[in-house]
């Protein structure tokens, strides 16, 4: 009695770790819409900022926003996470998980 393996599903897992290999991630890419309304009453990122009391025009701004610790005031008070850093890591670990997981 013979046993054949089908390997199709561990090659493609491969494929998918090595395509996320030095990948530039964005913040687009981890914090979207979908993402933002599982952790929030959120529709999207830009209805979260906007929602605040930040004055946020540019990347720039958004940066030095996220230095501040209202900011993770904010994410804790309108989100499920305690941090903005605990937001994105999170947020980043749901999108490796999603890239891995592709077409599996």
């Amino acid at each position: 009695m013979s046993v054949k393996v089908n390997m199709g599903g561990l090659k493609k897992l491969a494929k998918n770790i090595e395509n996320l290999n030095g990948k530039q991630v964005t913040m687009a890419d981890t914090i979207n819409d979908s993402f933002v309304s599982s952790c929030s009453s959120f529709n999207s990122f830009d209805e979260l900022l906007a929602a605040s009391s930040f004055d946020v025009s540019t990347a720039k701004d958004f940066e030095a926003v996220a230095a501040n610790d209202e900011w993770d005031i904010y994410i804790a008070d309108n989100t499920n996470f305690n941090s903005w850093e605990e937001m994105q890591v999170s947020a980043l670990r749901l999108y490796v998980k999603s890239q891995v997981g592709k077409g599996l």
